[in-house]
């Protein structure tokens, strides 16, 4: 058995709390997806390095936030460059730091992990209201839209193309798939659910390979600040977010020390 520690949405921006938040381990694993903090500040990486020291392998999937007041290219850079450092001259004791942009990482014999951001699907009536709406066109760089879209496709298209591989090649082999972007509907808070700014922020994927395929055991998520964990009928999958929220407004349900196993 498999088992993953699991948190997003930290926001440790919000109070500085880099050095200060402390995240119990109850895994050798432990991914981040999304929203930990801002590539802009040290204190991030000091955080990330706290959390090699504490586990065997850290996942970590940026989230919208982690570009803010910077851009997506220089967010990934950064995010590339530490992963290089650390891996190549770990301190004594860490662990391996895996950025998960399009990644797929082979855990067992058995069980892999697929991660992006997957941005969402943004209805196109609403385009020109969503554009207005969220703060990400106002404090990402060079970040539009029309941008965001064309990285939803692209990590939709990578997803499906990831699990339509493994199905016909490795059948037995079961996959956990970490997004930052909420896949359902079903997962988004009662009130926002016909918003029209909904699709900034959650897409229908229950059409898409990705989600339809039985190899495809849990599917974890981020970014809505609701806390989300129930096992789908019919694919037995289960579908969880565990988000902590901004210091200042904490989401209800959030367990530092929530798993999935597999």
């Amino acid at each position: 058995m498999v088992k993953i520690q699991v948190v997003s949405d930290l926001h440790l921006e919000s109070g500085f709390e880099y050095d200060t938040y402390e995240l119990d381990p109850v895994s050798p694993y432990l991914a981040l997806i999304g929203d930990i903090g801002n590539t802009r500040d040290p204190g991030l990486f000091n955080f990330l390095k706290r959390m090699l020291k504490q586990h065997e392998l850290v996942f970590f999937i940026a989230g919208n936030h982690e570009p803010y007041h910077s851009s997506w290219d220089s967010t990934h850079a950064k995010l590339r460059e530490f992963s290089d450092l650390v891996n190549k001259e770990p301190e004594l004791g860490a662990g391996k730091f895996i950025y998960m942009n399009q990644t797929r990482y082979d855990l067992t014999n058995e069980v892999t992990i697929l991660g992006c951001v997957l941005f969402s699907a943004i209805d196109p009536k609403y385009m020109s209201y969503v554009s207005l709406s969220l703060n990400d066109f106002y404090h990402i760089q060079n970040w539009t839209v029309k941008d965001h879209c064309s990285s939803h496709e692209s990590d939709l298209a990578w997803l499906n193309v990831q699990v339509s591989r493994i199905m016909v090649e490795e059948p037995n082999r079961k996959i956990i798939i970490l997004t930052h972007y909420c896949p359902t509907f079903d997962a988004t808070e009662p009130k926002y659910k016909t918003s029209l700014i909904t699709s900034g922020f959650t897409t229908d994927m229950t059409e898409e390979e990705c989600w339809k395929c039985d190899n495809v055991k849990v599917w974890a998520f981020g970014h809505t600040h609701y806390n989300y964990d129930v096992v789908e009928e019919g694919t037995g999958k289960r579908i969880m977010a565990n988000q902590r929220g901004y210091n200042f407004s904490k989401a209800d349900g959030f367990d530092p020390t929530k798993t999935i196993e597999i």
